[in-house]
């Protein structure tokens, strides 16, 4: 008789984690797939479906697999802002900012969230890579700043045009969640639970990004999804969402052969920050900054039903002037749209490129990114 061999140790540390929300989703019918080293939701009912709902009502996102960091000590103002290319003496409080971890060669480690806090930053950093930036971090702040990873804490995303009536319903604090605009956070309470809320997120629509204790996930996930407006949506729709917006995702629109300048984040080097220098990668940066990337960043729109995929080559004629970084059918435009880096003297838009996929010529025309508008809540908005 076979025996079944007990699992090695190895095998046990690659087996993908579980989310607080893992029983919650399959009990809803979710496809769970790996993603980040974690199982996680990739569709409930089908990504087109769930693409669309958010863009008209509201869904909900399980982004729990991100890591969320607590920096504090009496030195983490300046320790912070010397691995980060941020003038952290412009962030207000409880005003979420995006920035970047770069290494000393002006590469993209990960993109980021940072937020004062009353005593400290919370930094909000991707999944795929918090391990690696924790250990960034450790090894380049001082021993007299702490780092927490808040690991008992979960992370929800509420998205679309009617978010902020479903959450209005149970967010209760000492102001209201109509004063929140895009990139403004603050404390409540749901149905008695304490969150963090900002009214953030990764769709390019009106949201909230909303951090909870993880025992109390599933109870919140439950009372949100029980608001008419209010569907949960998985990976898949998520990724065409942030596609449609013009968002990069770290590992393939960002990584460590990119620069800020190359990506086009480059409102992401702060002013005094360009004056003075003095971060990670500064000097190559600036020099992008004045004379300009070899490459960028563009959006590209598609003919004919045939996506491109990440890595298909992008032609100018006989030459190969770009790669693809992320590539999809759009629900809501009805036809392919990519991401790519390309030559910078073929990235105006207008353009008329092609890209290589599966021994086809696909004809591509260079757009302004976001595909599809952005729809923030920006100060003087109604709610």
């Amino acid at each position: 008789m076979n025996e079944i061999e007990p699992e090695s140790d190895e095998a046990a540390e690659l087996a993908p984690m579980t989310l607080p929300l893992d029983g919650w989703h399959r009990a809803r019918g979710a496809r769970m797939v790996e993603f980040a080293g974690y199982m996680m939701p990739v569709q409930y009912e089908g990504i087109i479906a769930e693409h669309l709902w958010t863009r008209e009502h509201a869904g909900l996102f399980d982004v729990s697999h991100m890591g969320q960091l607590y920096l504090s000590g009496e030195t983490v103002e300046p320790s912070l802002e010397a691995v980060l290319p941020i003038d952290l003496s412009t962030l207000q409080r409880y005003a979420p900012r995006y920035s970047l971890l770069l290494d000393e060669d002006g590469g993209v480690l990960d993109d980021l969230m940072v937020t004062r806090w009353d005593s400290g930053f919370y930094l909000v950093v991707n999944g795929a890579t918090k391990w690696d930036d924790i250990a960034h971090l450790r090894e380049h702040l001082p021993d007299e700043v702490t780092l927490n990873h808040l690991e008992d804490s979960a992370l929800l995303a509420l998205q679309g045009p009617e978010a902020f009536a479903a959450l209005d319903r149970l967010a209760m604090g000492e102001t209201s969640l109509g004063e929140l605009t895009f990139m403004k956070g603050g404390t409540f309470k749901i149905d008695g639970v304490e969150a963090w809320i900002s009214r953030s997120g990764y769709t390019g629509e009106d949201g909230f990004e909303i951090s909870i204790p993880a025992d109390d996930a599933a109870r919140i996930a439950e009372l949100l999804c029980a608001q008419n407006e209010v569907k949960p949506i998985g990976l898949g729709a998520r990724d065409s969402l942030r596609l449609e917006a013009g968002l990069p995702l770290y590992g393939h629109d960002l990584s460590p052969e990119t620069t800020p300048i190359e990506a086009d984040l480059a409102f992401a080097i702060n002013k005094r920050r360009r004056a003075e220098g003095g971060f990670p990668g500064a000097e190559r940066i600036l020099a992008e900054l004045a004379s300009g990337p070899p490459r960028l960043r563009v959006g590209l729109a598609l003919e004919g039903r045939m996506a491109a995929r990440e890595h298909a080559v992008v032609m100018a004629g006989d030459e190969a002037i770009g790669m693809v970084t992320s590539g999809g059918f759009s629900p809501s435009l009805q036809h392919p749209i990519a991401m790519a880096y390309v030559d910078a003297a073929q990235a105006v838009p207008g353009t008329e490129l092609a890209i290589e996929m599966r021994g086809k010529m696909l004809p591509a025309r260079v757009v302004s990114l976001p595909f599809v508008p952005h729809r923030y809540h920006r100060k003087g908005d109604r709610p």
